[in-house]
Protein backbone atom coordinates (compact mmCIF):
# COMPACT_ATOMS: atom_id res chain seq x y z
CA UNK A 1 0.00 0.00 0.00
CA UNK A 2 2.03 3.11 1.18
CA UNK A 3 5.33 2.54 0.66
CA UNK A 4 6.66 6.24 1.07
CA UNK A 5 9.89 4.97 3.26
CA UNK A 6 8.02 3.38 5.79
CA UNK A 7 9.30 2.33 9.57
CA UNK A 8 6.91 -1.12 9.71
CA UNK A 9 5.34 -3.05 6.94
CA UNK A 10 2.93 -5.34 7.68
CA UNK A 11 2.10 -8.18 4.48
CA UNK A 12 -0.17 -11.01 5.28
CA UNK A 13 -0.34 -11.77 8.63
CA UNK A 14 -1.89 -14.62 9.73
CA UNK A 15 -2.19 -15.63 14.07
CA UNK A 16 -3.96 -18.65 14.46
CA UNK A 17 -4.41 -19.78 18.04
CA UNK A 18 -4.89 -23.65 19.13
CA UNK A 19 -7.89 -25.32 20.32
CA UNK A 20 -7.22 -25.54 24.08
CA UNK A 21 -6.01 -21.90 24.12
CA UNK A 22 -9.65 -21.13 23.57
CA UNK A 23 -11.45 -24.21 25.59
CA UNK A 24 -9.21 -23.38 28.55
CA UNK A 25 -7.30 -26.80 27.98
CA UNK A 26 -3.64 -27.82 28.74
CA UNK A 27 -0.91 -26.40 26.67
CA UNK A 28 1.23 -29.76 27.77
CA UNK A 29 -1.33 -31.27 25.11
CA UNK A 30 0.51 -32.43 22.29
CA UNK A 31 0.49 -29.33 19.51
CA UNK A 32 -3.19 -29.88 17.78
CA UNK A 33 -3.81 -30.45 13.89
CA UNK A 34 -4.26 -28.35 11.24
CA UNK A 35 -8.04 -27.98 11.41
CA UNK A 36 -7.98 -27.56 15.52
CA UNK A 37 -6.50 -24.31 14.87
CA UNK A 38 -8.53 -20.97 14.80
CA UNK A 39 -7.39 -17.27 13.22
CA UNK A 40 -7.65 -14.30 14.96
CA UNK A 41 -6.10 -12.63 12.54
CA UNK A 42 -6.71 -12.90 8.99
CA UNK A 43 -4.37 -11.24 6.17
CA UNK A 44 -3.63 -8.44 7.83
CA UNK A 45 -1.74 -5.74 5.62
CA UNK A 46 -0.78 -2.01 6.52
CA UNK A 47 2.45 0.25 7.24
CA UNK A 48 2.98 3.10 8.92
CA UNK A 49 5.86 6.04 7.80
CA UNK A 50 8.55 7.45 10.01
CA UNK A 51 6.64 10.11 11.91
CA UNK A 52 3.33 9.09 11.25
CA UNK A 53 0.50 7.75 13.75
CA UNK A 54 -1.84 5.28 12.85
CA UNK A 55 -5.30 4.63 14.18
CA UNK A 56 -6.49 0.62 14.67
CA UNK A 57 -9.76 1.01 15.73
CA UNK A 58 -11.97 -2.00 15.92
CA UNK A 59 -14.59 -3.57 18.30
CA UNK A 60 -13.20 -5.87 21.41
CA UNK A 61 -12.43 -9.10 20.08
CA UNK A 62 -11.67 -7.48 16.84
CA UNK A 63 -8.01 -8.53 17.05
CA UNK A 64 -6.03 -5.06 17.60
CA UNK A 65 -4.62 -5.92 20.82
CA UNK A 66 -3.45 -9.13 19.12
CA UNK A 67 -1.87 -7.50 16.70
CA UNK A 68 0.11 -5.79 18.42
CA UNK A 69 1.76 -8.55 20.61
CA UNK A 70 2.12 -10.16 17.15
CA UNK A 71 4.16 -6.94 16.33
CA UNK A 72 6.56 -7.11 19.63
CA UNK A 73 6.52 -11.18 19.16
CA UNK A 74 5.05 -11.79 22.68
CA UNK A 75 2.16 -13.97 21.69
CA UNK A 76 2.42 -17.67 23.44
CA UNK A 77 4.43 -20.31 21.96
CA UNK A 78 1.82 -22.38 20.62
CA UNK A 79 0.40 -19.42 18.61
CA UNK A 80 1.04 -20.29 14.89
CA UNK A 81 2.18 -16.81 12.86
CA UNK A 82 2.68 -16.66 9.29
CA UNK A 83 2.97 -13.08 6.97
CA UNK A 84 6.31 -10.47 6.76
CA UNK A 85 6.60 -7.94 9.70
CA UNK A 86 9.04 -6.04 8.20
CA UNK A 87 10.68 -2.77 10.22
CA UNK A 88 13.40 -0.69 8.52
CA UNK A 89 15.91 1.09 10.33
CA UNK A 90 18.96 3.32 8.91
CA UNK A 91 18.43 1.22 5.86
CA UNK A 92 18.01 -2.15 7.26
CA UNK A 93 14.80 -3.91 7.03
CA UNK A 94 14.65 -6.56 8.84
CA UNK A 95 11.66 -9.16 9.43
CA UNK A 96 10.59 -9.39 12.75
CA UNK A 97 8.92 -13.05 13.07
CA UNK A 98 12.39 -14.56 11.32
CA UNK A 99 14.50 -12.82 13.92
CA UNK A 100 16.01 -14.80 16.60
CA UNK A 101 14.89 -14.50 20.26
CA UNK A 102 18.49 -12.45 21.49
CA UNK A 103 17.91 -10.31 18.58
CA UNK A 104 14.13 -9.60 19.23
CA UNK A 105 14.88 -8.98 22.65
CA UNK A 106 17.28 -6.38 21.91
CA UNK A 107 14.67 -4.48 20.25
CA UNK A 108 12.04 -4.16 22.59
CA UNK A 109 11.81 -1.87 24.40
CA UNK A 110 14.58 -0.08 23.04
CA UNK A 111 13.64 0.45 19.49
CA UNK A 112 9.79 -0.89 19.61
CA UNK A 113 8.08 -0.22 22.97
CA UNK A 114 4.42 -0.87 23.90
CA UNK A 115 2.26 0.67 26.40
CA UNK A 116 0.07 -1.81 27.67
CA UNK A 117 -3.89 -2.15 28.30
CA UNK A 118 -4.84 -1.57 32.37
CA UNK A 119 -1.64 -0.25 33.63
CA UNK A 120 -2.54 -1.31 37.39
CA UNK A 121 -2.27 -5.01 36.16
CA UNK A 122 0.81 -3.80 33.78
CA UNK A 123 2.89 -2.63 36.23
CA UNK A 124 4.46 -4.88 39.29
CA UNK A 125 2.43 -3.84 42.72
CA UNK A 126 4.89 -4.84 45.15
CA UNK A 127 7.92 -2.79 43.71
CA UNK A 128 8.39 1.31 43.17
CA UNK A 129 7.84 2.58 39.78
CA UNK A 130 10.67 4.46 39.95
CA UNK A 131 12.63 0.89 39.77
CA UNK A 132 10.36 -0.26 37.40
CA UNK A 133 11.52 2.08 34.94
CA UNK A 134 15.01 1.58 35.59
CA UNK A 135 14.66 -1.75 35.12
CA UNK A 136 13.56 -1.50 31.17
CA UNK A 137 16.80 0.59 31.08
CA UNK A 138 19.37 -1.37 32.49
CA UNK A 139 17.71 -4.00 30.47
CA UNK A 140 19.32 -2.09 27.46
CA UNK A 141 22.00 0.34 28.44
CA UNK A 142 24.83 -0.07 30.68
CA UNK A 143 24.26 1.55 33.07
CA UNK A 144 24.85 1.70 36.69
CA UNK A 145 22.25 1.64 38.94
CA UNK A 146 22.40 5.33 39.87
CA UNK A 147 22.33 6.28 36.16
CA UNK A 148 19.86 4.72 35.25
CA UNK A 149 17.65 5.85 38.32
CA UNK A 150 18.34 9.43 37.39
CA UNK A 151 17.17 8.59 33.63
CA UNK A 152 14.01 6.85 35.23
CA UNK A 153 13.35 10.42 37.06
CA UNK A 154 13.92 12.10 33.61
CA UNK A 155 11.28 10.35 32.20
CA UNK A 156 8.70 10.92 34.56
CA UNK A 157 9.24 14.57 34.40
CA UNK A 158 8.84 14.30 30.81
CA UNK A 159 5.47 12.87 31.29
CA UNK A 160 4.46 15.97 33.36
CA UNK A 161 4.22 13.68 36.48
CA UNK A 162 4.86 16.35 39.27
CA UNK A 163 7.16 16.03 41.76
CA UNK A 164 9.29 13.18 39.65
CA UNK A 165 11.96 12.21 42.45
CA UNK A 166 9.32 11.24 45.39
CA UNK A 167 6.61 10.22 43.01
CA UNK A 168 9.55 7.54 41.81
CA UNK A 169 9.21 6.16 45.29
CA UNK A 170 5.81 5.31 45.18
CA UNK A 171 4.11 2.36 44.67
CA UNK A 172 1.38 1.50 41.99
CA UNK A 173 -1.71 1.57 44.10
CA UNK A 174 -0.29 4.55 45.61
CA UNK A 175 -0.82 6.69 42.09
CA UNK A 176 -4.29 7.26 40.46
CA UNK A 177 -5.43 5.91 37.13
CA UNK A 178 -4.32 8.56 35.22
CA UNK A 179 -0.87 8.64 36.87
CA UNK A 180 -0.06 5.28 36.38
CA UNK A 181 -0.52 5.41 32.74
CA UNK A 182 1.65 7.97 32.54
CA UNK A 183 4.59 5.74 34.71
CA UNK A 184 3.62 3.31 31.54
CA UNK A 185 4.35 6.10 28.93
CA UNK A 186 7.67 6.97 30.90
CA UNK A 187 8.99 3.43 30.95
CA UNK A 188 8.28 2.92 27.16
CA UNK A 189 10.06 6.20 26.10
CA UNK A 190 12.83 5.82 28.38
CA UNK A 191 15.12 4.32 25.76
CA UNK A 192 14.05 6.76 23.27
CA UNK A 193 12.35 4.09 20.88
CA UNK A 194 11.48 4.72 17.29
CA UNK A 195 7.69 2.83 16.87
CA UNK A 196 5.76 3.28 19.82
CA UNK A 197 2.98 1.09 19.94
CA UNK A 198 -0.28 2.21 22.51
CA UNK A 199 -2.54 -0.70 23.26
CA UNK A 200 -5.80 1.22 24.23
CA UNK A 201 -3.66 4.08 26.48
CA UNK A 202 -6.67 6.25 27.56
CA UNK A 203 -9.11 3.35 28.55
CA UNK A 204 -11.15 3.38 31.59
CA UNK A 205 -9.99 7.28 31.88
CA UNK A 206 -12.50 10.24 32.60
CA UNK A 207 -12.90 12.37 29.81
CA UNK A 208 -10.47 15.21 31.34
CA UNK A 209 -7.62 12.56 32.27
CA UNK A 210 -7.97 11.13 28.39
CA UNK A 211 -7.40 14.65 26.98
CA UNK A 212 -4.40 15.59 28.69
CA UNK A 213 -3.04 11.70 28.06
CA UNK A 214 -3.83 12.72 24.01
CA UNK A 215 -2.04 15.76 24.54
CA UNK A 216 1.35 14.21 26.08
CA UNK A 217 1.23 11.37 22.92
CA UNK A 218 1.39 14.08 21.01
CA UNK A 219 3.87 16.52 22.47
CA UNK A 220 6.14 13.46 23.01
CA UNK A 221 5.49 12.47 19.17
CA UNK A 222 6.50 15.55 17.77
CA UNK A 223 9.56 15.77 20.67
CA UNK A 224 11.46 12.93 20.02
CA UNK A 225 9.81 12.16 16.33
CA UNK A 226 7.73 9.13 17.49
CA UNK A 227 5.89 7.05 15.09
CA UNK A 228 2.69 5.28 17.08
CA UNK A 229 0.34 2.61 16.48
CA UNK A 230 -2.52 3.92 18.02
CA UNK A 231 -4.56 1.19 19.46
CA UNK A 232 -8.34 2.01 20.06
CA UNK A 233 -11.87 0.86 19.78
CA UNK A 234 -13.18 4.63 20.53
CA UNK A 235 -13.11 6.53 17.33
CA UNK A 236 -13.32 10.17 18.42
CA UNK A 237 -10.25 9.48 20.42
CA UNK A 238 -8.64 8.02 17.12
CA UNK A 239 -9.94 11.00 15.20
CA UNK A 240 -7.86 13.60 17.70
CA UNK A 241 -4.62 11.62 17.30
CA UNK A 242 -4.13 9.78 13.92
CA UNK A 243 -3.44 10.59 10.63
CA UNK A 244 -4.56 7.48 8.52
CA UNK A 245 -6.99 5.02 10.10
CA UNK A 246 -7.06 1.13 9.63
CA UNK A 247 -10.52 -0.65 10.63
CA UNK A 248 -10.18 -4.09 12.26
CA UNK A 249 -13.70 -6.59 12.48
CA UNK A 250 -13.10 -9.70 13.58
CA UNK A 251 -9.82 -10.19 12.55
CA UNK A 252 -9.58 -8.78 9.12
CA UNK A 253 -8.61 -5.45 7.89
CA UNK A 254 -11.92 -4.08 6.22
CA UNK A 255 -10.28 -0.39 5.58
CA UNK A 256 -7.23 1.51 5.86
CA UNK A 257 -7.00 5.44 4.75
CA UNK A 258 -6.65 8.93 5.43
CA UNK A 259 -8.39 10.19 8.76
CA UNK A 260 -9.79 12.30 6.27
CA UNK A 261 -11.11 9.60 4.01
CA UNK A 262 -12.18 7.32 7.11
CA UNK A 263 -14.59 9.55 8.83
CA UNK A 264 -15.91 12.33 5.89
CA UNK A 265 -16.39 9.26 3.02
CA UNK A 266 -16.32 5.25 4.45
CA UNK A 267 -16.63 2.61 2.13
CA UNK A 268 -16.59 -0.44 3.82
CA UNK A 269 -20.60 -1.03 5.18
CA UNK A 270 -19.13 -1.77 8.67
CA UNK A 271 -17.15 1.57 8.72
CA UNK A 272 -20.47 3.18 8.08
CA UNK A 273 -22.33 1.49 10.61
CA UNK A 274 -19.78 2.47 13.12
CA UNK A 275 -20.02 6.15 12.69
CA UNK A 276 -23.41 6.40 11.94
CA UNK A 277 -24.16 4.67 15.32
CA UNK A 278 -21.89 7.52 17.01
CA UNK A 279 -23.75 10.52 18.52
CA UNK A 280 -22.84 14.09 17.81
CA UNK A 281 -24.13 17.20 18.69
CA UNK A 282 -26.65 17.14 15.68
CA UNK A 283 -28.31 14.17 16.66
CA UNK A 284 -32.34 14.24 17.31
CA UNK A 285 -32.77 13.53 20.57
CA UNK A 286 -36.06 12.00 20.16
CA UNK A 287 -34.58 9.50 17.25
CA UNK A 288 -32.92 6.05 18.48
CA UNK A 289 -29.66 5.94 17.53
CA UNK A 290 -29.00 3.77 14.59
CA UNK A 291 -27.13 0.14 15.14
CA UNK A 292 -25.42 -2.99 13.40
CA UNK A 293 -27.49 -5.75 13.93
CA UNK A 294 -26.32 -9.15 15.12
CA UNK A 295 -23.16 -10.48 16.43
CA UNK A 296 -19.48 -11.06 16.09
CA UNK A 297 -18.60 -14.57 14.96
CA UNK A 298 -16.79 -16.15 17.22
CA UNK A 299 -12.98 -17.51 16.48
CA UNK A 300 -14.10 -21.08 15.98
CA UNK A 301 -16.51 -20.44 13.68
CA UNK A 302 -15.39 -17.85 11.77
CA UNK A 303 -17.38 -17.99 8.06
CA UNK A 304 -15.03 -18.71 5.15
CA UNK A 305 -15.67 -15.08 3.22
CA UNK A 306 -16.12 -11.95 5.04
CA UNK A 307 -17.15 -11.83 8.74
CA UNK A 308 -19.55 -8.87 8.33
CA UNK A 309 -21.24 -10.69 5.56
CA UNK A 310 -24.58 -12.01 7.83
CA UNK A 311 -25.15 -8.30 9.54
CA UNK A 312 -24.39 -6.44 6.09
CA UNK A 313 -27.42 -4.94 4.43
CA UNK A 314 -25.26 -5.05 1.42
CA UNK A 315 -24.33 -8.49 1.45
CA UNK A 316 -24.38 -10.18 -2.43
CA UNK A 317 -23.16 -14.31 -2.85
CA UNK A 318 -19.36 -13.41 -3.52
CA UNK A 319 -19.30 -12.20 0.19
CA UNK A 320 -20.19 -15.09 1.83
CA UNK A 321 -17.45 -17.64 -0.58
CA UNK A 322 -13.81 -16.34 0.32
CA UNK A 323 -12.59 -13.59 2.26
CA UNK A 324 -12.71 -10.43 -0.50
CA UNK A 325 -9.52 -9.22 -1.45
CA UNK A 326 -8.44 -5.50 0.16
CA UNK A 327 -8.45 -3.13 -2.97
CA UNK A 328 -7.96 0.84 -3.81
CA UNK A 329 -11.38 2.46 -3.98
CA UNK A 330 -9.34 5.63 -3.93
CA UNK A 331 -5.75 7.41 -3.72
CA UNK A 332 -4.34 5.48 -0.22
CA UNK A 333 -7.74 4.56 0.44
CA UNK A 334 -8.77 0.64 0.59
CA UNK A 335 -11.45 -1.09 1.64
CA UNK A 336 -12.84 -5.37 1.55
CA UNK A 337 -15.74 -5.10 0.35
CA UNK A 338 -16.88 -6.93 -2.84
CA UNK A 339 -19.85 -4.14 -3.12
CA UNK A 340 -18.17 -1.58 -3.00
CA UNK A 341 -15.25 -2.39 -5.09
CA UNK A 342 -17.73 -3.58 -8.40
CA UNK A 343 -18.52 0.37 -8.10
Amino acid sequence: MRNVGPLLEIRNLNIEFPAFALRGQSPDQPAPAQSNYFPAVRDVSFSIGSGEVLGLVGESGSGKSITSLGIMRLLPPQTRVTGDLLYSENGNTRNLLTLPEDSIRQLRGSRIAMIFQEPMTALNPVMRVGDQISEAVLAHRSLSKREAAQLAVQAMAEVAIPEPERRARDYPHQLSGGMRQRVMIAMAIANRPQLLIADEPTTALDVTIQAQILELLGELRVKFGLTMLFVSHDLAVVSEIADHVAVMYAGSLIELGSKEQIFRTPAHPYTQGLLQAAPSLKTERARPLASIPGTVPPLHSMPPGCAFEPRCGFRVPECARALPPLVEVGTGHWSRCPVVNSK
